[in-house]
């Protein structure tokens, strides 16, 4: 694939009200399920929710403002909103559109969930900007947010204080379970598209797979060396990522528990790098794309890898400062990352046309665990491919 091209950047403004170094950073950015809308947490306690074009060609001149000047509109007609959230934002999550079932039948087609500095999480509407629900309950940062992808508008919520909470927007906000079990700071959560699995990230060695049924502990996932910060589930559930200061991404098959393969972030010039130095490769975000052939990764020694998911090597390099989160377009062909000086930026990415054994292998992982996979009565390497073993 060709290298990422930087399409376009994001710039935020700098109110005189803050201190501007201290609260800058873009620690999340996110798009709507339907492709829809872009959120961008640009520090201040502001967040910017831009209305996304559907087409390429108009992608490029909305993006082609610099410092958000210009307003971006849709070809819906809807203008570009600024929430103001009172407090330093961390995490973003727009719920899956529409709610599914009855009982969300009153609430709005889509709405942004925005952790907090002082441990609220705000609940907006997007279409028009209003405040839905202030949550209660976290001491501490909520450092990430993640929606059920089934329309429930069940929100879990990962925090400083060390806990996971999950909160039931279609019963006004209800907090319906707080996960115990991390020892440090918890910095990244992830749902399963399947809805069945929720894996957490703490600053520790190993990430944590529970179920979204009984919100028990499934079990520990050890294999890192040092903090685990982020994490990501493939499309069909199948696969699972995570990302650690160890600079290395382990893909693990969350039903075993196995360790599939191990991505190395080795320095692109290594003469250039201590060998000893492993912090400057100490990742900060993974992600899969949406067909589930590529990941993102974003690392401390400047580059955004992509790597396909059949080789241990990354396909392409992109040179970026100061990265810390990403995030794939929801049809594909780009990814927005998030920088430490406020800024967001768009960059091309490889389009994939999935093969059909890999459409198969999609479609039937999507309702088939691991377990289920090997017990059926069909040849071992077709188990294999099917079970994401035959790399």
């Amino acid at each position: 694939p060709e290298e990422p091209v930087l399409l376009a950047e994001l710039k935020p403004g700098r109110p005189q009200q803050h201190d501007w170094k201290s609260s800058c950073e873009t620690w999340s950015v996110a798009f709507s399920p339907d492709g829809a809308w872009f959120a961008w947490s640009q520090g201040h306690c502001v967040v910017k929710l831009i209305p996304w074009p559907l087409e390429e060609a108009e992608l490029c001149k909305t993006l082609e403002r610099k410092g958000g000047k210009a307003e971006a509109r849709s070809r819906a007609g809807a203008k570009e909103k600024t929430l103001e959230c009172g407090q330093i934002v961390w995490g973003l999550a727009f719920s899956s559109w529409p709610p599914a079932g009855p009982r969300a039948a009153g609430l709005p087609c889509l709405v942004l969930a925005t952790g907090l500095n002082d441990g609220q999480i705000k609940v907006w509407e997007v279409q028009t900007g209003h405040l839905l629900f202030s949550l209660l309950g976290h001491q501490d940062v909520v450092r990430d947010l993640s929606f059920a992808p089934n329309g429930s508008l069940i929100l879990v919520s990962a925090s400083r204080d060390r806990t996971l909470r999950v909160w039931d927007l279609s019963r006004d906000g209800r907090q319906v379970q707080v996960l115990t079990g991390h020892v440090q700071w918890v910095y990244c959560c992830s749902i399963s598209p399947d809805c069945r699995m929720l894996c957490s990230a703490a600053g520790e060695k190993s990430a944590l797979l529970w179920s979204m049924r009984s919100y028990a502990l499934i079990r520990r996932l050890e294999g890192h060396q040092s903090s685990v910060v982020s994490c990501d589930f493939s499309p069909d559930s199948a696969l699972l990522v995570t990302a650690s200061y160890d600079a290395c991404v382990i893909m693990w098959d969350p039903y075993t528990g196995e360790q599939l393969r191990t991505l190395r972030h080795v320095p692109l010039h290594p003469g250039l790098e201590s060998g000893s130095d492993i912090h400057t490769s100490s990742l900060r975000s993974v992600c899969f794309s949406p067909e589930g052939l590529y990941l993102a990764t974003v690392a401390d020694d400047r580059l955004l890898r992509i790597w396909a998911l059949e080789l241990r090597a990354p396909v392409a390099f992109a040179p970026m400062t100061n990265g810390l989160c990403c995030m794939y377009f929801p049809h594909g062909g780009f990814i927005a990352t998030g920088t430490r000086d406020g800024h967001v930026q768009f960059w091309s990415a490889p389009r994939a046309l999935a093969s059909l054994k890999h459409l198969c292998r999609r479609a039937l992982r999507t309702f088939l665990t691991t377990y289920q996979v090997l017990a059926l009565p069909i040849p071992r390497k077709l188990k294999e491919f099917l079970t994401y073993r035959s790399f």
